[in-house]
């Protein structure tokens, strides 16, 4: 695929966090149904799985939590959002990449573009406000989704507005404020956007797994963090 060419060569320079922080503070996190760790903490209080993530980071003094993409997750099971009529049809697969860190810090554009929409997604284990920026790179066009903003982030945006890359779109929002989660950061590389508007599926059942992985590369295409 021509756009995942493209994207290996930004992998050296894209950052979607404040640069303060220096990514030999980054470690990665598993979240998913296999640790066991994770599945015995309280789905339903986002300061339980706070704690676990602090605790998690705090062992080796890191300051940011990632991992995620195609992670099975329990978590989801809290949320009503996420449900289907069948349990094969639920939504548990994560299609993007998460950064745990501290409410506030600074949420950086990964590439040049534009503002296309941006919604407050304000259902419990929804993205809460979320931003979706418009590239065209080497005549390709996609899309880079940012959730679990802060409300007030909305205010200052118009659509079409042009950003340039590493430049400040957003901060990380509060649990009142980001779909009840610890304050992290959900960001997705989307190829074709569709209809959806401020919103994009970031969890897709494994019913419809093959479609979204390709849909959704990996960000860590360009975030290169596999080796912190």
């Amino acid at each position: 695929m021509k756009l995942i060419r493209v994207l290996k060569d930004y992998s050296s320079s894209v950052r979607v966090l404040s640069t303060d922080v220096g990514l030999d503070l980054y470690k990665k996190i598993d979240l998913s149904e296999q640790n066991l760790n994770v599945e015995s903490i309280d789905y339903n209080s986002s300061k339980k799985l706070s704690t676990y993530i602090n605790d998690y980071l705090n062992i080796d003094n890191k300051k940011v939590a990632y991992g995620g993409y195609l992670e099975k997750r329990s978590i989801y099971k809290r949320s009503s959002h996420f449900d289907s009529i069948s349990d094969n049809n639920n939504r548990n697969i994560h299609l993007g990449i998460d950064l745990w860190t501290n409410a506030g810090t600074s949420v950086l554009a990964a590439f040049d573009g534009s503002i296309h929409s941006f919604k407050n997604n304000n259902n419990i284990g929804d993205y809460g406000p979320t931003i979706i920026l418009k590239h065209f790179i080497q005549g390709i066009q996609f899309y880079t989704l940012y959730g679990h903003l802060s409300v007030n982030d909305l205010i200052s945006h118009k659509i079409g507005d042009k950003v340039l890359a590493g430049s400040v779109i957003a901060s990380l929002g509060l649990s009142e404020e980001n779909g009840d989660y610890p304050p992290h950061l959900h960001f997705q590389i989307i190829i074709d956007l569709g209809d959806f508007s401020g919103d994009y599926p970031g969890v897709c059942s494994i019913n419809d797994i093959k479609h979204y992985a390709q849909n959704c590369p990996d960000p860590n295409l360009v975030l290169n963090l596999s080796n912190f």
